[in-house]
């Protein structure tokens, strides 16, 4: 049998769906004593430093940070009654004005379900304006309380809608089509995706909210992500540990790329939200650092996508044809990326680019030329989160399938009929 892998089309055995999202692999054969071993030699000390980098960086006994702005108390309430009309006080009459040129104002009465004054319905009048929310009867809003007297109206401002119900039933409703599509994979994808969650909640938002470094807090805090989600998703195998070595090394490109091009290109990281973030906080944050964590995190989901999809490539064609060396299998598996990069770095562009959509037309509004506009704080700093990106991404299929092909060469592939401990 020849070592030579045809260029033209892929062996039908090499993946099990034609994008790669869908990872349709399936049990991974268990790994050689060799194998595990020489994982374990890569692996172990990076979970180590991830572990103790987590330890360190959490904020042991630090008391949780006390906002430097006073926020109002969220109370609930429902919207009994709306009428619009010039913008007058009970008693207030106003001589002299066209009707046309009277301010308009929204007047809403809220039924209060909870806090001090539960049960009490308070009238508030609000100006008209484009970003003023078009409140109906019937609706379930957030009022923000900052007063000494839960019965005055004038405690309160109506500041948005309550949005739990339909957040809940939608948050249902993709738990229930991924369960019934990935059965006990998609559970554990939910798994995974609840664990990710609570790391994000309880590890890097306090440490950064401390005033640790946001990047070293974000890459042990994806490091950590990494390891739990990859393993509880796909299983302890060999080719999900060569995927989780394939991730470390671009999440650790894409920091380092991000911080070299953030500094040259003069960053700060102090847009609206952090701006008010530091505001709220009284004391000062590495905003940049901030800017370069958001890439670090935002670029994990697709990378695990990546690097999992290459992984499972290579054992595929390793299986169907055991005679391929390294150099055969790792050309194979870097074709069958290519089209899987493509679709996977647009998928990135477009997240950031939508993400910033109010941005882009804002300074689209200024006049001031393309240029200027991509030159700006806001969009240079998307420029780089997107590009930095998409370079980890890109280099994930070689690095990732480099590493899967030197792995699965030295792998012993079971002759038909044989059966192998793990």
């Amino acid at each position: 049998m020849s070592n030579q892998v045809d260029t033209g089309a892929e062996p039908p055995a090499a993946v099990g769906h034609g994008h790669g999202h869908g990872h349709g692999h399936g049990p991974a054969a268990p790994a050689s004593a060799r194998v595990k071993k020489l994982l374990l030699i890569l692996l172990a000390p990076l979970a180590l430093v991830t572990v103790v980098g987590v330890a360190v960086l959490y904020p042991w006994g630090q008391p949780d940070p006390q906002p430097a702005i006073t926020v109002g108390t969220p109370v609930h309430g429902d919207v009994t009654t709306t009428a619009t009309g010039p913008c007058l006080s009970p008693g207030d009459v106003q001589v002299g004005a066209p009707a046309e040129d009277t301010q308009q104002c929204l007047t809403v009465d809220v039924l209060l379900s909870d806090g001090g004054a539960a049960g009490q319905t308070i009238r508030k009048i609000m100006p008209l304006e484009p970003s003023t929310p078009r409140f109906t009867a019937g609706d379930a809003v957030v009022l923000s309380f900052a007063g000494d007297d839960p019965r005055n109206a004038e405690s309160y401002q109506l500041v948005d809608f309550q949005r739990g119900l339909p957040l809940a039933a939608l948050a249902a409703l993709f738990a229930i089509a991924v369960v019934v599509l990935g059965r006990w994979s998609g559970l554990a994808a939910l798994g995974a995706l609840v664990l990710s969650f609570a790391i994000l909640v309880l590890f890097v938002l306090p440490a950064i909210l401390a005033g640790e470094n946001p990047l070293l807090v974000a890459i042990c805090g994806a490091g950590l992500i990494m390891f739990i989600a990859l393993y509880l998703t796909h299983g302890l195998s060999a080719r999900t540990s060569v995927a989780v070595l394939g991730t470390l090394v671009s999440l650790s490109l894409i920091g380092a790329i991000s911080a070299i091009f953030s500094a040259a290109a003069s960053l700060t990281g102090l847009d609206d939200d952090t701006s008010s973030l530091i505001a709220a906080l009284g004391h000062g944050i590495d905003a940049r650092g901030l800017l370069l964590a958001g890439v670090v995190i935002g670029a994990l989901g697709v990378l695990d996508d990546v690097t999992v999809t290459q992984t499972s490539a290579v054992w595929e064609l390793r299986r169907a044809n055991p005679e391929l060396g390294w150099r055969e299998l790792y050309a194979a598996g870097v074709r069958i990326g290519r089209d899987h990069v493509g679709s996977a770095v647009n998928t990135l562009v477009m997240a950031y680019a939508g993400a910033a959509l109010p941005v882009l037309l804002v300074s689209s509004l200024s006049g001031v030329g393309l240029g200027s506009i991509l030159g700006s704080q806001d969009i240079a700093q998307e420029i780089v989160r997107t590009l930095a990106g998409s370079i980890g991404i890109v280099a994930a299929v070689p690095v990732t399938t480099v590493l899967a092909a030197l792995i699965a060469a030295r792998e012993e592939v079971p002759t038909p009929g044989s059966r192998r401990s793990d």
